[in-house]
């Protein structure tokens, strides 16, 4: 009696963490953020409310209540958008954030998109050597 031979396992599925292109699957290569759309956005607006509740469910009430600032605007938040080599954007238009509405990567608009991203903005200016100075504590160099 010859034994049964065993199937080879199927390759496992790689990491969830592992971004991927929105297109195809594949390995991102590139990267860039656009805005929450409104369907995003009033679930980031959930998601932070309940964070904040759960945080006052479980706080010590022999300590000071906890106190959070204000709830994030449209303006303050962004996703990450992935694509692989062949569906990627410029690079010059994914340093930019681009529009909530933005389709990219979509294969029509390769190698941009059908959005005016927003401008890039200005650069921060160094610190000179006397703004260093007036932050450091008397005596450091």
């Amino acid at each position: 009696m010859t034994p049964a031979p065993q199937p080879t396992p199927a390759p496992a599925p790689p990491p969830a963490s592992v971004p991927r292109c929105r297109l195809c699957g594949q390995h991102a290569v590139v990267s860039w953020q656009r805005r929450l759309t409104g369907e995003e956005f009033t679930a980031h607006l959930a998601w932070e409310q309940d964070r904040r509740d759960r945080a006052l469910q479980l706080a010590d009430p022999q300590l000071p209540a906890q106190t959070f600032g204000p709830m994030p605007q449209p303006e303050d938040c962004t996703t990450m958008v992935f694509a692989c080599a062949k569906h990627a954007i410029g690079l010059d238009a994914a340093a930019r954030i681009h529009r909530a509405a933005c389709t990219a990567p979509s294969a029509r608009d390769l190698p941009g998109c059908d959005c005016t991203p927003e401008p890039v903005p200005p650069p921060i200016p160094e610190p000179t050597a006397a703004d260093v100075a007036a932050l450091l504590s008397p005596g450091w160099v």
